[in-house]
């Protein structure tokens, strides 16, 4: 009777620190919480790609057309074993958006704050096309980060036009 009391007994206390594993800040899943919305940062330079040199003629095709998302609905982080996958839902202006892409912002202020951001850019059909209810214009787009990446990194931020959504390590 003593020897299955007390087997009871350590599964019970076995079983009661699996809830501290959970909450901890050490298990890889609990890095990066929910993504709350803020507003978008309107200090950027308009639609120029400082990454491509000002061209002329047969380069012009070369100039990144792509505009910020207008608005930025979701954003989660995933661990990985080998890092993160983030993932970012947007709502696009109109139908027919295309050719999404997180593209990352890269700055010195970002990389001292432990700042990783992406601006989230589509492009749009040059002909006109219908506005259509929200469901129709919904874009999702994910990126894979290392954990070299994720190193030092604080806060997530994702980009669009009106808004911008972050999501903080635990």
């Amino acid at each position: 009777m003593q020897k299955p009391l007390t087997l009871l007994l350590v599964a019970a206390l076995t079983l009661s620190a699996c809830n501290a594993w959970r909450n901890s800040r050490v298990n890889p899943s609990n890095w990066f919480g929910n993504s709350r919305s803020v507003p978008a940062d309107t200090a950027t330079a308009g639609e120029v790609n400082p990454l491509l040199p000002a061209t002329r003629g047969r380069d012009a095709a070369l100039v990144d057309r792509s505009i910020p998302i207008t608005a930025i609905t979701e954003l989660k982080v995933e661990p990985t074993p080998t890092g993160a996958i983030i993932y970012a839902t947007g709502v696009a202006n109109r139908q027919g958006a295309y050719a999404a892409r997180l593209r990352p912002e890269l700055t010195e202020e970002n990389a001292k704050n432990g700042v990783l951001a992406f601006s989230f850019r589509v492009l749009y059909p040059r002909d006109p096309t219908p506005q259509g209810p929200e469901q129709t214009r919904r874009i999702t787009e994910a990126i894979s980060v290392t954990n070299q990446d994720l190193e030092g990194i604080r806060l997530i931020r994702v980009t669009g036009q009106q808004n911008a959504r972050e999501a903080r390590r635990r």
